[in-house]
């Protein structure tokens, strides 16, 4: 890992980043530890069930839930912390959600799980072809600035409306915390989300909607199970899983790098994605990818004002999600202990600014304004085709749309015999 970093980077950035811990140490502060927080709460307990319902797709015991839990947060944490350290820019690495709904699809028994470790091996070496070769990244520069905008805002709209379509089971929850970042926007806006969350959880527990049964600690053992390989678990799992991955996870993720403006090698990222999969995917890691979501929270300015600190956010949120891995589900049933509409609430509007933002640099150029709405509403739609999601066929409808339209298009139809 270090020397692919060395080669992106170079020896004199190497020295910079060893040579100077405290530095790193000055570089945090309490709004990057919050968002860190924020984004591992929200990164966590939004879509963990899906992950447990995958696992026990493919027979996976308590024990196998639990390695599965460790696997996948020790890859998230490993792969968020080493590059974003190394680099000084946030990078944050995420499970695949839609993976997880894939493989949770399954029928009990159509496949052992030996077979689906073998088919994660399979999706993660594709992942790292399509990463370490730039195919990705060409694709996604082939995309107009309007249409990622459209797209990423439409993944984050869709995520952030359930926070407030929460205000049905718990108003007060909703209405409080939002009037709460409403006055902190104006009077603190980075210490907004801190405050918040704060809040949050005081009138969580007093209104008694705090889970402390789900509270307990004990460490994770990680279970090997050697692969197999199946023909059919390769089409039936590896396939789609590596589709729904790249389509629906590390597309949008590539747009919020590319909004946030940090040059981060993302070929590289998402290769490495692919290598961590294969090297845990036999203790239950079946897909890591960038992140959109968890990575506005960490590359907004409420994480900090300035751009080149904001990579201790994604280093806290790296921590998080490294005890998480240790304690297995005991980490993770503590922050299960946080009510799902805070999570939600917190989530929705600690996104506002970036789907703000998104919103209008869709919208802002009149030539692909059309393209880009198309995309917008078609991401936010949440549909899915042929078990593909909404962001891969919101950005087809866009870049179609946005061909169609071009002059360029029409002026050589017109000089064609």
């Amino acid at each position: 890992m270090g020397d692919c970093w060395l080669e992106i980077v170079g020896e004199p950035r190497r020295q910079s980043v060893v040579s100077s811990p405290v530095r790193t140490l000055r570089d945090f502060s309490v709004s990057t530890i919050v968002a860190g927080f924020v984004a591992s709460l929200v990164g966590l307990t939004s879509s963990i069930a899906i992950v447990f319902a995958a696992a026990r797709a493919l027979g996976a015991t308590d024990a196998m839930v639990t390695s599965w839990v460790w696997s996948i947060c020790l890859g998230m944490a490993v792969l968020t912390i080493i590059p974003s350290l190394w680099l000084r820019k946030p990078v944050m690495v995420a499970y695949s959600t839609p993976g997880a709904a894939i493989i949770a699809t399954l029928k009990p028994g159509e496949f052992t799980m030996a077979q689906g470790i073998g088919a994660f091996i399979v999706c993660a070496l594709m992942i790292a072809i399509v990463g370490y070769s730039g195919l990705f990244v060409r694709l996604m520069d082939r995309i107009p600035v309007a249409l990622a905008s459209a797209l990423l805002a439409g993944a984050l709209t869709r995520f952030a409306i359930n926070g407030f379509a929460d205000a049905k089971t718990a108003p007060g929850l909703v209405i409080i915390t939002t009037l709460v970042y409403v006055a902190m926007r104006r009077f603190a806006p980075r210490y907004a989300v801190m405050v918040v969350l704060a809040v949050g959880v005081v009138v969580a527990v007093i209104t008694n909607r705090m889970n402390a049964d789900e509270l307990q600690v004990s460490l994770a053992k990680p279970i090997y199970t050697a692969p197999s390989w199946s023909l059919a678990a390769m089409i039936g799992i590896a396939l789609p899983l590596f589709i729904v991955t790249m389509a629906g996870q590390n597309l949008p993720g590539v747009a919020a790098i590319r909004n946030a403006k940090y040059d981060i090698p993302i070929s590289k990222v998402i290769g490495s994605t692919g290598v961590g999969t294969m090297l845990l995917a036999p203790f239950g890691t079946y897909a890591l990818n960038l992140s959109a979501i968890t990575a506005a929270i960490c590359m907004e300015p409420a994480s900090h004002e300035d751009p080149d600190r904001r990579y201790t956010a994604a280093i806290t949120n790296g921590g998080f999600y490294l005890l998480a891995g240790l304690f297995g589900t005991s980490i993770t049933g503590a922050l299960k202990a946080f009510p799902i509409e805070l999570v939600r609430i917190i989530a929705a509007l600690a996104l506002l600014p970036t789907i703000g933002a998104n919103i209008a640099a869709a919208s802002r150029d009149e030539k692909h304004r059309d393209a880009a709405m198309m995309t917008f509403l078609i991401t936010l739609s949440g549909v899915t085709i042929a078990k593909i999601g909404a962001p891969f066929w919101g950005a087809v409808a866009g870049v179609v749309a946005s061909v169609v339209a071009s002059k360029s298009l029409f002026s050589r139809l017109r000089r064609s015999p």
